[in-house]
Order: structure tokens, then C-alpha cells, then sequence
């Protein structure tokens, strides 16, 4: 049971004058906590509503990092209007965003998170036509390039935009050459305090996080499209615990990916459109894109390794141990020249290093659960698995496994985008 009772749902304001937003959370009128972000870029001309309406949309979904530190049984909200509509939204995000949490702190994966509802009938918004202009989310690694590469020229109006990590991404954004939209985020101090004595800790949506932000960048620089590069493999479960599945990717699936598009839609109409470029591609066809089309532009200033984006790294790296590295070398190696690639490790061929065996097998589905990480789903793993054993024979007598003989991980899924984007995918893919 916990401790608290009530998490609420403070207050946030917005200066425009500093960029500033500041988003307040209490837990029992004990604990008070303050998270904040900096919009460190020229606005455009926005409508007042509008954007309260995208604050209001993060305020509530930033809470969760706070909400699952004690999980208190009772949500109380003080600003801010949620319909029914986006009371379930953020109750079933919370839900599914924490199935990591619940199993990593053997807690029950059926746990409910309950939004109330505030408001029956909200002010409409003031009748405007929709904007233009893309916002592409920048990770830093491989899948944002391959979508800015793919835009790029293709699209009038384009810019990138990041969340922390500036001094590891500005090379990466200079190298890209359009304009760009920095984020910092800082989060309350106390949750480092905490997590050492009594809270929880684990894994939250943080991707529908970033969605929210994305939203209020859009709105701030005069944007309409919301651009991810998340894939066909963020579907797949990592593993299933107590009967339910848990998908460490949750908030980067096409699930979640319908459910923001719906509450996009009922908060702020046409003015805003989220979506995923990459949604019909495997992790495999995205790595023989990049190869094709990003990697000797971006080889020395991008990465895909969590390490590089820890508080006390300053550059782009990759450490060659992590489950990311592992496999963005395997999914890199059929399309790319092993000198060229090991390069990135110092010379190290990750397939043939011992030390990643047991990671390798997990990828592969041969032992263990899935790692939980952003990596690719096992059928597209085996399948660049067997492309890399071709180059490299050894590896035939290390992992044995079974590939469908009609497999194609070029084969396209199904995706939630525009029309016209996607027809621009499929120039990229001709």
C-alpha cells in the first residue's frame, strides 16, 4: 500500500518571455515536486488556446514520473481540463506506459491508474486553418537521419528538434544543416533523493513524453506535423509477466501512436498531426536505407548508444557492451563494409566479440527474454543474423535458430501516417 494517498496535479505556467515551462506536482500536500522546460528557439505566431492546450497535454503526461514513484491510489487535478476522452487517454498511457515498472518492481501488471474527468463541455477553439511545416524529432541515432534524409528537399518547410543532449547532438545538427528547435528538460532534484531511500524507480513512457513536447514545438514555431521515426519492431512485446504483455517500447508503438492521434484530434483538431514516418519498416530495412543514404554522412557524429546520452557524457560514442550497440552492429553489418563499421567500435567486430554472446542470444530468441531496450523484434534480428553469417561463417556454428523461409524484412506493415508522406516513403523505398 502506499504511502500517499492523493497524487495532484498542481498548476503549470508558461513565459513566454524566458521559454520557460514549469510543471507542479504534489503527493499528499507533503511532497512537493517542480519539473521545467526551456523552448530555446524563435517562435512563430501561435493562438493562446491552442497552446495551453498542448501544456496542459504534457503537465499531465510528465507527471508519471513522479505518479510511479509511490503509485498513491487516487488522482486529484487542480489545473487544467481533462473530458472523458483524455481521462482514459492518460489512464490507459500511464497503464500500458508502466508495464516495465510493475515487473521490475513485482508489482501487479493489472494495477489501475484512474484519471478523473473535470470537464463535460470544454471552450471550443477559435475556427483556423491548419498550418504547414514538419518538425522531425532527433534522437541522435540511425532512424531519425534515414526520415530527415528521406524529407529533406522533399518538403518546403522543415525542421528537427531534440530534448536535452545539446552538446552531444550539435555536431549531429550542424552536420544536418536545417533549422532546430532545442528542448531542455530538468526534472525535479528530489527524485535521485528518493528512489535512494523509499520510491520506486523503473522504466516510464518517456516517448509519450517527448510526444507531448513535440506538440508544443509545433505550436510554438508555426509547425503542423509532428515527425517520429519509430518502427514496425516497437509492436513487439519484450516479454509477458503474470499473463500480460510488456512492451518496453510501449509509448513508441503503433497502439500508442493511434491513441495520441485520437487525442490529438479531440484537443486540438487539424492544427497538429503526430505521427511515425518509419511505422512500416523493419529495424532491418532501416539499417540497409541508412547505409544507402546516411551512414558515411553521419558516421562520425551520430549514435545509437544509450551511454552516449547518460548526464556526465558530453560527446557522441559508443560503448560496444549495451544491447544497442549489439545490435545496431549486427543490423548495420550486412549493408556496410566491416572495416567501415567496426570503425565505430575501434576496430571491434561486435559478432564476433565472446563477450556479447549472451546478448546475441537474446536478440536472437534462443535464451532469455528480449532485452529491454529499444532493439528489434527476433524475426528481423535472425534475419540480419543470417545475412551477417554469410559474410562472417563462424557464426553459423555460435547460433543456431529458425527464419521462415518467407520472411522478408523488407516487407512493409501497416502505418498510421498521411497519405501524401507516405507516398513520399515509398520514393525513398523505389
Amino acid at each position: 500500500m502506499s504511502k500517499y494517498r492523493q497524487f495532484i496535479f498542481e498548476s503549470y505556467a508558461f513565459e513566454a518571455a524566458t521559454g520557460v515551462l514549469q510543471l507542479h506536482y504534489v503527493l499528499d500536500n507533503a511532497l512537493h515536486f517542480t519539473e521545467s522546460y526551456r523552448f530555446d528557439f524563435t517562435y512563430a505566431a501561435y493562438d493562446e488556446k491552442v497552446l495551453d492546450r498542448a501544456l496542459q497535454s504534457l503537465f499531465f503526461m510528465a507527471g508519471v514520473s513522479y505518479y510511479k514513484m509511490y503509485v498513491p491510489p487516487e488522482i486529484v487535478v487542480q489545473q487544467g481540463h481533462l473530458e472523458s476522452e483524455q481521462a482514459s487517454f492518460f489512464s490507459k498511457t500511464y497503464q500500458r506506459g508502466l508495464g516495465e515498472f510493475w515487473y521490475l518492481n513485482h508489482m501487479d501488471p493489472h494495477t489501475p491508474v484512474t484519471f478523473p474527468t473535470t470537464v463535460h463541455n470544454p471552450e471550443p477553439l477559435d475556427e483556423s486553418a491548419p498550418g504547414d511545416g514538419f518538425v522531425v524529432a532527433l534522437g541522435g541515432g540511425k532512424d531519425s537521419l534515414v526520415t530527415i534524409e528521406a524529407l529533406h528537399g522533399k518538403v518546403k518547410k522543415l525542421a528537427t528538434w531534440s530534448v536535452n543532449h545539446r552538446p552531444q547532438l550539435e555536431p549531429l545538427v550542424a552536420r544536418i544543416g536545417l533549422p532546430h528547435c532545442w528542448v531542455e528538460r530538468t526534472w525535479d532534484p528530489q527524485i535521485q533523493q528518493l528512489n535512494q531511500q523509499d520510491a520506486l524507480n523503473g522504466h516510464i513512457p518517456i516517448s509519450g513524453i517527448f510526444a507531448c513536447v513535440g506538440t508544443i514545438v509545433a505550436v510554438l514555431s508555426g509547425n503542423r506535423d509532428v515527425v517520429m521515426s519509430n518502427e514496425q519492431s516497437a509492436n513487439e512485446p519484450t516479454l509477458h509477466y503474470q499473463g500480460v504483455a510488456i512492451n518496453h517500447q510501449y509509448s513508441k508503438s503503433q497502439e500508442f501512436e493511434q491513441d495520441f492521434q485520437s487525442y490529438l484530434y479531440h484537443t486540438l483538431g487539424e492544427r497538429v498531426r503526430y505521427y511515425s514516418f518509419l511505422r512500416p519498416l523493419s529495424e532491418v530495412a532501416i539499417s540497409e536505407i541508412f547505409a544507402r543514404t546516411g551512414f558515411d554522412k553521419y558516421k562520425d557524429v551520430f549514435s545509437s548508444c544509450n551511454r552516449a546520452f547518460v548526464h556526465t557524457s558530453d560527446h557522441m560514442s559508443w560503448c560496444g557492451e549495451c544491447s544497442k550497440c549489439a545490435f545496431v552492429y549486427m543490423a548495420l553489418a550486412p549493408f556496410i563494409p566491416e572495416k567501415k563499421l567496426s570503425a565505430l567500435w575501434h576496430g571491434k567486430n561486435l559478432l564476433l566479440d565472446p563477450g556479447l554472446e549472451p546478448i546475441y542470444r537474446q536478440l536472437l530468441g534462443i535464451e532469455g527474454d528480449k532485452p529491454l531496450d529499444c532493439v528489434g523484434d527476433i524475426k528481423e534480428s535472425r534475419a540480419a543474423m543470417r545475412l551477417a553469417q554469410e559474410k562472417y561463417p563462424e557464426l553459423k556454428e555460435k547460433y543456431h535458430f529458425d527464419l521462415p523461409a518467407d520472411y522478408d524484412f523488407r516487407a512493409q506493415g501497416t502505418h498510421e501516417m498521411p497519405a501524401e508522406m507516405y507516398k513520399l516513403l515509398k520514393d525513398v523505398l523505389a
